[in-house]
């Protein structure tokens, strides 16, 4: 996983309320048990047609999409069934940051457990992300803090671990293994 410290980026904005894991990343696609590449199936029912060709209206396929690390959501983004591999393809397509008035608890789990930072804003700073598509963000994950270009800025809150581990780009197995040698001193002390 890449450390998440700062992130600045052009904004995409999908305004549809209650985009379900599905609609992100759809059942036909969770065959896969690597990460690798599943952001060429992120909204595919969305994205292309039935003949697999792009969607020249849909926002990920227009040329300003291009690069844009956070995308403004809906709310209740993430609703739906648990599947992984909706932040999988969200990461793997190149989006860093999610950011909603709400986003689904087990979708906000997931992500944070796979280097997707969930930010959930006051709904006056979502209206502004909303009015001003491509806007440039900056994301402090050390400060907790989200600031746009017209000078607005918020707070949002984030589990103390989650936010250790995405700064130092490590999942939960990542922060174990790095306990290694605290683990063997231990075990070296409490013998049976």
């Amino acid at each position: 996983m890449e450390p998440i410290r700062i992130v600045e980026s052009r904004t995409v904005i999908l305004p549809i309320e209650n985009v379900d894991t599905d609609q992100i990343i759809p059942a036909r696609f969770l065959k896969v048990t690597s990460k690798n590449g599943i952001g060429a199936n992120l909204f595919a029912d969305w994205r292309y047609d039935a003949a697999g060709q792009p969607r020249p209206d849909f926002v990920l396929n227009r040329p300003e999409a291009k690069d844009a690390r956070v995308l403004v959501a809906g709310d209740n983004f993430g609703c739906g069934s648990s599947r992984e591999h909706a932040p999988w393809a969200l990461y793997d397509y190149g989006f860093r940051a999610i950011i909603s008035t709400s986003i689904a608890d087990i979708f906000r789990s997931n992500s944070l457990k796979n280097g997707l930072l969930p930010i959930v804003v006051p709904r006056d700073v979502h209206a502004r992300l909303l009015a001003a598509p491509g806007m440039t963000v900056t994301i402090s994950l050390a400060d907790q803090t989200l600031a746009l270009a017209d000078g607005t800025a918020t707070t949002f809150p984030i589990d103390r671990f989650a936010r250790y581990c995405l700064m130092n780009g490590q999942d939960e197995l990542d922060f174990l293994l790095g306990q290694g040698p605290e683990i063997d001193r231990f075990e070296s002390t409490h013998q049976p």
